[in-house]
């Protein structure tokens, strides 16, 4: 085989679904590789919520946007098929931001040796996007104490899931909010959770009251929508709230109203939103934090895998239904 396939963002969102129409799927010649260089196959690419704002227009966001006709960014994981580099071997993992392409050249920048004797849909899951963000925000802004308690909006979801997994771990009283009585039920009775929330079905306010009666300590926002609301009600006095996502605004022309300040004053809280490129250098640091709490069997997951490289360009909508299941994957 001489060529791969790539996807080329070609247009802008405009709000609502996202479709073929954003895209172009194109073949490319694969490269030769130079000296200090070496060629990965990926096997499974990553679909994240952040990919809405790395496609919109906004030049003021934390990263630039994706210059139309570029590859799509995305984070993956695959094997290095040929190498020029002696610090990287044919037969190594790796992952990074490689895109969605079929075959990636690289020089090591940005990209990670896998080690852990995990499958990749596993190595994606915890050790990827999704696990280094719980653990950046959860620990260096949340700064959870044993005893406190933690509400995780997006609990089913990759990044919410392991949050919750730590602050169980570290000795702290957690609930889930959730978009299904089915998610409700495995962050509760798989994951280990206190409690679960089902903001479509329940009264979210008596139903916090009930599972927060010493008030909430932590909160870890991936969704916005009327759940943040009651949490700034229930926090208590110099509480933390990390903004992570707000899957809730990201379809929308225009954001919802946010909650009052009034409380963040009375409350003494600190509010810090934050994105992992700007950590990006902390990356063995913060896996050599994740890596106990995986090996001793206290992170679990499940991976929501679309078959083929295709379903890419239709597979993010998926966030807005809430019909994935666990970290969405691309198996290529």
């Amino acid at each position: 085989m001489t060529t791969y396939k790539a996807i080329n963002l070609v247009a802008r969102p405009s709000g609502g679904l996202i479709g073929p129409d954003l895209f172009d799927l194109v073949k490319k010649d694969i490269p030769e590789v130079a000296k200090n260089q070496f060629l990965v196959k990926q096997s499974h690419m990553s679909l994240d919520p952040a990919m809405f704002g790395w496609m919109s227009a906004d030049t003021e966001s934390y990263i630039p946007p994706v210059a139309l006709g570029d590859v799509m960014r995305s984070s993956g994981i695959g094997e290095i098929v040929e190498s020029n580099h002696d610090d990287f071997n044919v037969g190594d993992r790796v992952m990074g931001m490689m895109g969605w392409q079929e075959y990636y050249l690289s020089d090591g920048t940005g990209l990670n040796k896998v080690t852990a004797p995990l499958p990749d849909e596993a190595i994606l899951s915890v050790f990827a996007l999704p696990g280094l963000t719980a653990t950046q925000g959860l620990y260096s802004i949340g700064k959870p104490q044993k005893g406190e308690t933690l509400v995780v909006s997006g609990a089913a979801g990759s990044v919410g899931s392991i949050v919750g997994q730590l602050a169980k771990a570290d000795g702290l009283t957690v609930i889930g909010v959730v978009g299904s009585d089915e998610k409700a039920d495995w962050v509760v009775n798989e994951l280990g959770f206190d409690g679960a929330i089902n903001y479509k079905t329940d009264d979210i306010a008596t139903r916090l009251a009930q599972l927060t009666p010493k008030g909430i300590d932590v909160y870890f926002e991936n969704t916005g929508g009327a759940i943040q609301h009651h949490v700034i009600a229930r926090m208590n006095a110099h509480g933390r709230i990390v903004v992570c996502g707000m899957i809730a605004d990201y379809p929308k022309a225009e954001p919802d109203l946010a909650p009052s300040w009034i409380p963040i004053i009375k409350k003494r809280l600190t509010i810090q939103g934050f994105t992992m490129p700007d950590h990006f250098g902390e990356v063995p640091a913060l896996l050599e934090k994740l890596t106990p709490y995986v090996m001793q069997g206290k992170i679990k997951y499940r991976a929501h895998i679309l078959d083929g490289f295709d379903e890419a360009m239709t597979g993010l909508n998926l966030f807005f239904t809430g019909k994935n299941k666990g970290k969405l994957i691309v198996k290529l």
